[in-house]
């Protein structure tokens, strides 16, 4: 594994990880029966949990992002899908626990590290401060096995998200609408980004992908998207139209138009 000069980390109270298998499906805990990852073993770049599916909705409103920043590796199902389908884009996964990344490499099929792709094991918080409108796309999903880490919902932080953003680039963030600070969370992303935000639910478990734009998009007709939408069905075997109308073109109208 590659040294970053700011790579670091606090070894106290992290969560123990382990990993099951069911019916060709390996997934990753977080000391709780609760999956935070999976993996189809037969096919493992496939998003198996729908959250991780609606989370790549920001490539509906995108079509030219070159650097991606992962914060919260997991067992690195977002890595995978986007190393198989967009192999030209950089990613960079950050993730505080060392255990979590020795077991998504050993265990969870990861692209070797490369000038492609790159894991840190640091403090997503802290660590997303060293970009300035360096990256395109950060996809922020970090729980630690029972509830969303704190430090990775408070505005500050979405207020370092944006300015690590290209003037084009998009935030996304696992959120789960049964919390109930999670109207709170949302109301933090929205001061962050002016208020340009859109809310995807994904169809199991309460998820919702929320989705923040540094600036407002361009080509946002409905009939746009859905070509979008098609094409990428047919490039990647993701299921883009559902997550097309997930995404409310009402409500986007409604926002933007």
């Amino acid at each position: 594994m590659k040294h970053h000069p700011y790579q670091r980390y606090k070894r106290q109270n992290l969560p123990e990880v382990s990993i099951s298998e069911t019916d060709g499906i390996r997934a990753l805990h977080l000391a709780t029966e609760t999956i935070q990852s999976a993996m189809d073993l037969y096919q493992p770049e496939r998003l198996v949990l729908s959250y991780s599916q609606v989370m790549m909705a920001w490539l509906l409103f995108c079509d030219d992002a070159h650097h991606i920043t992962h914060i919260g590796l997991g067992g690195g199902s977002m890595v995978r899908w986007l190393d198989h389908f967009f192999p030209n884009m950089k990613q960079i996964a950050i993730d505080i626990n060392p255990q979590v990344v020795a077991i998504a490499q050993t265990m969870f099929e990861l692209p070797p590290e490369s000038e492609q792709f790159q894991i840190v094991i640091a403090d997503g918080a802290e660590f997303i401060q060293v970009f300035r409108q360096s990256t395109d796309i950060i996809l922020s999903d970090a729980f630690d096995g029972e509830q969303i880490i704190d430090d990775l919902v408070e505005e500050d932080f979405f207020v370092s998200c944006r300015q690590a953003l290209s003037p084009r680039g998009i935030f996304v963030i696992n959120l789960w609408s049964g919390d109930v600070r999670y109207r709170r969370f949302v109301e933090r992303i929205e001061n962050a980004f002016d208020g340009q935000v859109i809310e995807i639910p994904a169809t199991t478990h309460g998820n919702v992908a929320v989705m923040a734009l540094n600036r407002q998009p361009e080509n946002l007709l409905e009939k746009t998207l859905k070509q979008r939408a098609k094409h990428l069905t047919a490039q990647t075997q993701t299921d883009f139209m559902s997550i097309f109308h997930q995404a409310r073109p009402d409500m986007i109208k409604r926002r933007y138009l």
